[in-house]
């Protein structure tokens, strides 16, 4: 199969681009904000616990989550993949537009930045990461998509019937790896995550739902990584461990951890019926 012939830029007005790229990230943005102001809304989630925010708080965190997408994104991409930036070309840093968003960096950014929230607004960090968590798979699906129309982060050379020739990478035929992780990364862990939301309603166990991201992605992004076509830029680990892998095996640990924490704690008791439906409208 050859790659189809996508256009990366969606409209071209002189020199300003509107790049599908930029959409993913826009559009992971607004749904993913109205995702969790929906989960704080809705009552039957919280038969134990009130909601760990209103959806007005919901409204302003939005606000520190799109920059430390941003910066953590940028700042982890430079850090654990092209690091020598720092001191060839350090201007190049702030040109986002150009690409390289790191999603382990981004996480890291969404967790400075959602606990900066939760102090400043006197919220449980825990309940509020699993709202926030909830919601991430959305990106998940639709970056991993902007990275296939972009023809970039292809897999490694295979000969299984659906592999793609690259523009870029030769003339071997390549797993399609971006929608692998669209898959797996977006579909999947969406549906894992509001099984957990909706039928356990495991929001009331706090850190439970961030366990189950953490974990969930960790082993996705360890297995994926044996197809996908590491940087090439990247030195030789030994082991034929890849950056993927070694930054998403501390992931599966702090998940595992969370679950086992949040799962052995009792419930407290149920919430009277008026008080379910008042919670989804005050901070605990």
């Amino acid at each position: 199969m050859h790659f189809p012939n996508l256009n990366p830029v969606l409209v071209q007005i002189g020199p300003f681009a509107i790049r599908w790229y930029a959409l993913a990230y826009v559009a992971t943005i607004l749904l993913g904000w109205r995702y969790a102001a929906g989960l704080v809304k809705n009552a039957r989630l919280w038969a134990y616990r009130a909601p760990p925010a209103t959806g007005e708080q919901i409204d302003d965190l939005i606000l520190w989550l799109t920059l430390g997408v941003i910066v953590g994104g940028r700042l982890g991409h430079v850090i654990f993949y092209t690091p020598s930036m720092i001191w060839t070309n350090p201007v190049e840093i702030l040109e986002t537009w150009k690409g390289g968003m790191s999603f382990h960096g981004g996480a890291i950014g969404v967790l400075v930045a959602g606990f900066a929230f939760a102090r400043t607004k006197n919220i449980n960090p825990l309940s509020l990461g699993d709202v926030i968590v909830a919601a991430e798979p959305i990106g998940g699906f639709l970056v991993r998509i902007a990275n296939f129309v972009n023809g970039e982060l292809w897999g490694r050379p295979t000969t299984v019937p659906w592999g793609m020739v690259f523009p870029d990478a030769g003339p071997e035929p390549r797993h399609p790896s971006q929608l692998y992780e669209a898959a797996l990364e977006g579909i999947v862990m969406f549906l894992l995550l509001r099984w957990a939301t909706h039928n356990r309603k495991w929001l009331n166990r706090p850190g439970v739902i961030m366990g189950l991201f953490l974990a969930g992605y960790g082993l996705i992004r360890i297995s994926l990584e044996n197809v996908r076509e590491p940087d090439s830029y990247m030195p030789h680990f030994p082991l034929g461990l890849t950056m993927g892998m070694m930054l998403s095996a501390p992931m599966v640990v702090a998940g595992a951890v969370l679950i086992w924490r949040g799962l052995r704690q009792p419930l407290p008791a149920p919430l009277p019926a008026t008080a379910q439906a008042e919670a989804a409208h005050e901070p605990s």
